[in-house]
């Protein structure tokens, strides 16, 4: 692995650095710098709290990985609004899972990538490479991802510093009294069911803003919001609306059927924003609703 440091890594430490282009975790790194294999400029990194500078060229000499890579399929539809040769804005729809993993090794969004954007091999951890952020597979809406190292280290530490910007549309279960809130309570793992997340004192830190846009009361009570993401916890939007008692539509995990009878849950990344990797500009993007929820707000009194 080599890379040169961007401005958005200037002042890190160097074995976080190493993480974020590889996908190694920290002791890995460690292990990587213990054995003189991880170098700035040239010379061998002897502590791996060494801050780097941008410009710095970093190198690591990472083992190969004989895990098996995800191979491109050009079956996958990439569905994309914009791309040049540092990012890629993905409008992913629903029922495509993003990257390989227990439940999925073929037929991801990653596949899909790879066949479109053959450059992406190598860039990041084998099975997701480029992917800054994910959305569940029932979710639809805008995705960011990484064309080179250097733009994927950049991406993920704007996304830590919650510089990157995610709003999401999203329809729930009953009338939403107030006109904007804020959910400010912990996500981790259930304790009673592992496979599920929830509110939980064990968690991480998750905050969720939301605003009303519409409130609905035919054929059901239903409130239409834009939430916002402060942090991006596994499931963070459903598991804080289903604690404030406004469970998504069509989110039968954390909520519960109803008379609209959806498919998949009511969500959407509608809009993202982040500062370009390339020349620092911000850059926004936004989608529409697709035509499968369109079709469930129309019926909507």
């Amino acid at each position: 692995m080599k890379a040169v440091v961007p401005r958005a890594l200037d002042g890190e430490r160097v074995d976080r650095v190493v993480a974020f282009l590889t996908g190694l975790a920290r002791s890995e790194v460690a292990d990587l710098v213990a054995d003189g294999r991880v170098r700035v400029d040239g010379m061998t990194v002897e502590t791996r709290s060494r801050r780097v500078v941008e410009g710095e060229v970093v190198e690591a000499d990472v083992l190969e990985v004989t895990e098996e890579r995800p191979a491109p399929d050009p079956t996958v539809d990439v569905p994309t609004v914009y791309e040049d040769e540092h990012v890629i804005v993905v409008d992913k729809p629903a029922g495509l899972v993003v990257h390989p993993g227990a439940g999925q090794r073929e037929g991801t969004l990653v596949h899909g990538l790879l066949a479109r954007f053959p450059d992406l091999a190598g860039v990041g951890p084998p099975e997701r490479p480029g992917i800054v952020h994910r959305l569940d597979k029932g979710t639809s809406g805008l995705m960011v991802v990484g064309r080179t190292g250097e733009a994927l280290a950049d991406l993920t530490a704007q996304l830590k510093r919650h510089d990157v910007e995610r709003r999401y549309l999203t329809l729930v279960v009953g009338e939403v009294a107030e006109g904007r809130g804020v959910v400010d309570a912990p996500v981790g793992r259930s304790a009673r069911q592992p496979t599920r997340m929830a509110v939980t004192a064990r968690g991480r830190t998750a905050r969720t803003r939301y605003e009303v846009l519409e409130r609905y009361s035919e054929p059901v009570a239903a409130t239409l919001l834009e939430c916002r993401l402060e942090t991006g916890r596994t499931h963070q939007v459903r598991v804080h609306l289903a604690a404030i008692g406004h469970p998504v539509v069509g989110d039968t995990r954390y909520g519960r059927a109803d008379a609209l009878a959806m498919k998949r849950p009511f969500l959407h990344a509608h809009e993202l924003a982040f500062d370009h990797p390339g020349d620092g500009s911000r850059r926004r993007f936004q989608s529409s609703l697709p035509p499968d929820l369109e079709q469930v707000r129309e019926r909507l009194h």
